[in-house]
Formats: C-alpha cells, sequence, structure tokens
C-alpha cells in the first residue's frame, strides 16, 4: 500500500512477537530487501520495496511466524535482484531461504495469455495447480506468501496494460481464489474473486455493486428492523451474544445468479445477519429460539457444525421469513467466527508461549486433506506420484458424501464406494466386500453424488483387492493403496486360512476324510482346482465355502447349481400357452401379445400399440421401447378380472458367489407362490453372481412379495424387475 511505513509495519509486528532476535532478523530482511531493490520501481511509480513490505504486512495481519514474514519481504529477491539463494542462506539460515526460493518458482508458473487454445489453457492451468500443490506438500508457507504477494498485486492492477490485467485476473479467479477457499480464508479469498471480477468483467461487476448499492438503505433498514427484533428475543432467553451483519461479496452474487439463474431480489443471504454466542450448546438454544418465533424455510437450515465443512467452517445456517422479508442468519460461537472470516490462519496464529510449533505441523494436524497430502508425500518414491494424489483427489476434490456418522469425506468427481473405503482407512479398502449407499445396496463402481451416506459392508474373510479394483477406483491414494496390497499378497497365508477352516468343519462333524489332489481335482476342475492346495486357497479367498467342499466331497452336497438350472430350464413351461387377460373397449377376440421387452403383469400400468400385421402388443406404459414408438398407434388397454393365469417376468439378481444360494433363491420364491420357469447364471468381473430369472406369478403384489422376502436372503446384494 503506498501509505504504509516501516514503522506502521514494525508496529504491528510488535503487537504479538516480542523475541528480540525475532524483531531483529525481520528488521534485517527489511533491510536486504531495500538495498537489493534500490532504484527499482513499480508501474504505479511507486518504489519497488512498497510491494514487499506489503506483502509482509498482509502476512502480519493472520499473524504468520517470524520465518514466513521474512519470506515476504525478501520473496522477489531472487528472482528481481542479484540476490543469490546462498546469499539469503548465508545471511538468514537455510529454511528462509528454501521459502523464498519456493515462492519464486511459483511466480514462474504463468498462463500464457488469453488468446490460447482453451485445451491448452486448461492444461497449463492443471499444471500450475500440480506444482503449487506440490511446494505446498513440502510448506505451506509458500503458498500463503504467495497468496499475499497475489492479493497485492490484484490491489494494484490499474497501472498495468488491459492484457495484463485480465490475465493476472483470470490467474487469480481460477487458481489463487480457489486455494484461498481451500484453507478456508474468506476475507482473502473474497478479495481476490471481487477484484480480479472486476476486471474480468467489469460491466457486471458494476451492475451488481450498482445494485447492491441501490438496495442498500432499504437493505439496511429491514436489517436494522430484524437485528433489533433478534437482540430482544435473545435478550429475553438470556442468551449472552452478539448480532452484525455479513457482507456478500460481489462475485459470490453473480455465482448465485449465473449457476442458479436467480435474479439479484431472490437471493436470500442479501439480508444476512450473523449471531455470535458463547459456546456450541447457545448455537442450537439460539436456533430453537429463533425458529419458535419465526417461519423457517424447508430445505434451507445446514448444520455445518455437527458437520463441518473441509476447510474447518462451522456454523448454524437457517433462512427464516419476518417483516415479509426472507433473512439468512447464521450462528456460530467466536472462534467458529474467526476460523469463518481467517480459516486455517485462526489456528497457526503465531504466539510467543506456543513454542514455535511450525505452521506446517500445525496446519497438518487441522486440516485432513492437508494431513494426507504430506504422508502421502512422504511416504511416496517420486513426485510424480505426489502430482497425481493433488490432481486428482485434492485439486478436483468437489463431491462431499458423508460417513454414517456424520463425517464429511471430500473426494474427486466421479470416486466410487471402493475410494470412500480407502480414504476411511486402508484396512477397511481392502476388506470392503460392498456398499450401501442412502440405504441402498449399490455396486462398488457406483459414482458417489454430493450428500451421499455411505456404508462400506466389510468381512474379515474378504478375499481384498483385484486388479480389476484398479479399473473402478478414482483416486490416486486408493490405486496406490491396492498396488501396495496386491504386491504383498501372499498365497500361503490364503492356503493357511483355507486348510484351518476345512479341518475345523471336519471336526465339527466328526468325519474323516482322505483329501488328494486327485480327489480335489476330480470334483472340483471346474472351478479350476487341481490340487489340495488349491483347494484350500479357494476356501482361504472364501470363494468357495469350507461345509460346501465337504459336503461335495463326502456325498451331501444338495443339487449343483448348473443341475439346477438345467433340471427348471428343461421343464415345459405352460406360460406361454396361457391367454392373455387384456380388455379392449368395443373389441372382440383381438389378436394380443404382451411384449418380452418389459413383460408386463396385472397391476402393471399398460398400453396397446397396434403393430402393422401383428395385431395389439401390450407393453408396460413406462416401458423404455414404447417411448420411441408412433403415439398415433397407441390404444387405451386394461386388466381384466381373471388372477388364476400366471405370467412370466423377468428379474436379474446380485448376490454372493457362495455355495447354494440358487436354491435358497428358488425356495424363497416358490415359498411365496412364485414358480421359477427360466434361469441363467454366471460371474461378473467383480466375482459376483449374476443370475437372471423367468417368475411366474398372478399379480404384481405377488412380484413384489417376491422380491421383498428374496432380499432377506443371505448374500443377495440386489434384486430387480427387467426392462429393455
Amino acid at each position: 500500500m503506498k501509505d504504509l511505513t516501516y514503522d506502521a509495519f514494525m508496529k504491528d509486528v510488535t503487537a504479538y512477537i516480542d523475541d528480540p532476535d525475532d524483531l531483529s532478523r525481520i528488521r534485517d530482511a527489511h533491510d536486504f530487501a531495500v538495498r537489493h531493490h534500490r532504484g527499482q520501481m513499480r508501474k504505479s511509480g511507486d518504489e519497488y520495496i512498497t510491494h514487499p513490505l506489503s506483502v509482509a504486512h498482509i502476512l502480519v495481519e493472520y499473524k504468520t511466524d517470524p520465518t514466513t514474514i521474512m519470506a515476504g519481504l525478501l520473496h522477489d529477491c531472487i528472482e528481481d535482484t542479484g540476490a543469490t539463494f546462498e546469499d539469503i542462506e548465508d545471511v538468514f539460515g537455510e529454511e528462509v531461504a528454501l521459502l523464498t526460493e519456493g515462492v519464486t518458482k511459483l511466480g514462474q508458473y504463468k498462463f500464457k495469455g488469453l488468446d490460447n487454445e482453451e485445451a491448452e489453457k486448461q492444461e497449463i492451468q492443471a499444471k500450475n495447480y500440480q506444482k503449487m500443490l506440490l511446494a505446498m506438500s513440502k510448506d505451506i508457507r509458500v503458498i500463503i506468501v504467495k497468496l499475499a504477494d497475489r492479493l497485492h498485486n490484484i490491489r494494484t492492477l490499474d497501472s498495468l496494460p488491459e492484457e495484463k490485467q485480465k490475465r493476472i485476473a483470470k490467474e487469480t479467479l481460477d487458481i489463487y481464489a480457489p486455494l484461498g477457499h481451500r484453507l478456508g480464508m474468506y476475507v482473502l479469498k473474497a478479495e481476490l474473486e471481487d477484484t480480479a471480477f472486476k476486471y474480468l468483467n467489469p460491466a457486471q461487476y458494476r451492475l451488481i455493486a450498482q445494485m447492491i448499492s441501490d438496495t442498500r438503505e432499504n437493505r439496511e433498514e429491514d436489517l436494522d428492523l430484524m437485528r433489533t427484533n433478534l437482540e430482544y428475543l435473545l435478550g429475553e432467553h438470556n442468551f449472552a451474544f452478539d448480532v452484525k451483519g455479513r457482507i456478500k461479496n460481489i462475485y459470490s452474487v453473480y455465482k448465485k445468479m449465473q449457476i442458479r439463474n436467480k435474479d439479484f431480489d431472490d437471493i436470500y443471504d442479501l439480508l444476512a445477519l450473523r449471531i455470535i454466542v458463547k459456546n456450541v450448546e447457545a448455537c442450537y438454544s439460539a436456533i430453537g429460539v429463533i425458529h419458535s418465533k419465526w417461519t423457517p424455510i424447508p430445505n434451507r437450515f445446514k448444520d455445518y457444525i455437527a458437520m463441518p465443512k473441509p476447510n474447518l467452517y462451522q456454523s448454524l445456517h437457517t433462512s427464516v421469513i419476518a417483516n415479509g422479508k426472507v433473512y439468512e442468519i447464521q450462528i456460530r460461537t467466536k472462534e467458529m467466527d474467526q476460523i469463518a472470516e481467517y480459516g486455517i490462519a485462526a489456528h497457526w496464529s503465531y504466539k510467543e508461549n506456543r513454542g514455535k510449533v511450525p505452521m506446517t505441523e500445525l496446519v497438518s494436524k487441522k486440516l485432513k486433506w492437508y494431513g494426507d497430502l504430506i504422508k502421502f508425500t512422504e511416504e511416496s518414491e517420486s513426485d510424480e506420484d505426489v502430482l497425481d494424489l493433488l490432481r486428482d483427489d485434492i485439486l478436483h476434490s468437489n463431491v462431499y458424501v458423508f460417513t454414517p456418522k456424520g463425517d464429511i469425506i471430500d473426494l474427486p468427481k466421479g470416486a466410487t464406494p471402493l475410494d470412500f473405503a480407502f480414504r476411511i482407512h486402508t484396512e477397511i479398502g481392502i476388506r470392503c466386500v460392498g456398499a450401501i449407499v442412502n440405504s441402498k445396496i449399490v455396486p462398488l463402481e457406483y459414482e458417489l453424488q454430493t450428500g451421499d451416506i455411505v456404508n462400506i459392508k466389510t468381512s474379515k474373510n474378504s478375499f481384498g483387492p483385484n486388479d480389476n479394483w484398479l479399473k473402478i477406483v478414482k483416486t490416486s491414494g486408493a490405486k496406490s493403496k491396492i498396488k501396495n496390497y496386491l504386491n504383498k499378497q501372499r498365497r500361503d497365508v490364503l492356503v493357511e486360512m483355507g486348510k484351518e477352516a476345512f479341518q475345523k468343519e471336519l471336526s465339527t462333524r466328526a468325519a474323516t476324510l482322505q483329501l488328494t489332489d486327485k480327489l480335489a481335482a476330480d470334483n472340483f476342475i471346474h472351478k479350476g482346482i487341481k490340487t489340495v492346495e488349491d483347494l484350500y486357497y479357494e476356501i482361504g479367498k472364501n470363494t468357495l465355502t469350507a461345509n460346501g467342499a465337504i459336503n461335495v466331497l463326502i456325498g451331501e452336497e444338495k443339487a449343483k447349481e448348473q443341475e439346477l438350472i438345467d433340471a427348471i430350464n428343461r421343464r415345459e413351461s405352460k406360460i406361454e400357452k396361457s391367454e392373455t387377460d387384456i380388455i379392449i373397449e368395443g373389441v372382440d377376440n383381438p389378436s394380443i401379445k404382451l411384449s418380452n421387452c418389459c413383460t408386463p403383469i396385472p397391476g402393471d400400468r399398460v398400453t396397446g400399440y397396434v403393430s402393422k400385421g401383428s395385431g395389439i402388443a401390450v407393453h408396460r406404459t413406462r416401458c423404455n421401447n414404447l417411448q420411441n414408438l408412433d403415439e398415433g398407434r397407441y390404444i387405451n388397454v386394461e386388466w381384466g378380472a381373471d388372477r388364476s393365469r400366471i405370467y412370466g417376468v423377468n428379474v436379474k439378481l446380485i448376490v454372493s458367489n457362495r455355495d447354494n444360494i440358487l436354491a435358497e433363491i428358488i425356495n424363497t420364491m416358490t415359498a411365496n407362490k412364485a414358480s421359477v420357469i427360466q434361469v441363467a447364471a454366471n460371474t461378473n468381473k467383480r466375482g459376483e453372481g449374476v443370475i437372471k430369472m423367468k417368475v411366474g406369478v398372478h399379480h404384481k403384489s405377488e412380484l413384489e412379495t417376491v422380491i421383498r422376502n428374496v432380499k432377506k436372503v443371505r448374500g443377495v446384494f440386489s434384486i430387480e424387475r427387467l426392462m429393455k
């Protein structure tokens, strides 16, 4: 800033740093910068030293440590003066020199301009992020100094050519503001966004700024009235509190108008108030009092105290209708308010009596994603792996899902339950056998969406990851852990587990068995088993149970799966001979057939289609094929009252590949008055059983009962009615 003086700067420094050695080193860093920048001028006409002094002052405002302040003062010396890394190291030590060099290198990553091809710009932007985040993984202070540097630069863009203004503004909006957001530094992020937006889209900036200004008087009147009402209400209930208005930055208003397609007048949080209370208990008590007084708007209540955002933000949000207006109200403690404004900086604020714990260490303890980054960097053998993690797992973390306990896990778009499992813990991932999302069983390749509640099904007997899992997972962290597991997997451990289970089952039955390679191969060659060790291995992997294996070997096995399938499919089906009970008003003895694509049954809503030369085809009204046919040929049809006929319907099941599961499913169906007409079974790439069946039922309600009870069979992951 033009009017910032060295004395004013040091006054703010000494407000929280009083160690004589630290203060002396900060003064020396300032003098070093003055000497080396002497004679240099900024485009604005100011002496160059005003820039590093202003950057250092921004760092002081965030109460960073002495080393970071010194790096702020020295950050342009290596790039813009004759000073070298060695010069800085000799005077200030290796830590300051490395930090200064890190900031210098970050300054070299720029866009090539706005006229480049979009793909090239995106590639450069991705590389910028990677380099910045790689530096951040080594020392968080590199990014903090760079953010302060960018903040002061964008404050002083007026003196630069328009093309350069736009380049810097776009880089700020695309790279630096998101980094500030990731660190929870709202005040810094908001100023970066608004100032960059002013240069990138001056017309929209002026329009929104003018709309905010034009409505300010009315808004302030509304806010004052609501503030008075809140103060009276909270005082009446003996709260210790503070109520203040909240400033909405211009760019965030613009984004809401664009993304949500809303008018300026429809954005609720322009009328926003913040209530600061004593503790968490008071937050929840206050929200109850407010909701008892004013009507809350449905689906606008958010509890970020119980479920903090990944950048540590905590608060209760609600929108209420009062005085004919909509007000957004945020309720939080003083500490939460500090974090909301300054993000992680609220935790690292330098204090003499703290023992000078490194900022990077403090940040890694508070921000889970940053702690994961540090750990992965330490374990990785190459920068390339780290860059993959940064690009895939952190840079693009824009899907937020919940654990069953309500903890937030941030993942990149396209992430699957397996990614979630490995993010929670390596062992959870390794033992994963299935996933339940929002109380529904989903396949492991299901793409997670923001807001999903994810529950991972694990088993200590799980075989664990296989090569196909590498194709399912999205995150580099999960891929790395799966590869490590596969590389370390030991066949002999699984063989021993299988042998133990086999011997235990034999002992339970008080049975004896002379097990040989020939006996194992004769009975299980269809499963690829040629030796006793192979048999134990398959039992250890849990693809074959000890109980099922012994049943086969001693002759007590129930009908083998394939024999059962063959027997069912050989039976003569009476379904095809059954007449349909379809009524078409005004038509006698029409030629009618039920479409195989959707297999309609009584209870389904149906529509007839007059086909050329084939009579009337009856489809379920929601059939996909019907939607593609000529609506002019549709005809109204309805079911008759006859419930004696049997109708075939196609279903698909995903099941555990365990012994006798097909027999259990068929027994369940027949016990619920359904007949099994056809069966086909195979295995998918995840090793799960896929069973397709044609089931005979009298009515849709009967089918629903069958499905409900089949879901209760152990090992049935899902059952669905098929429609082509």
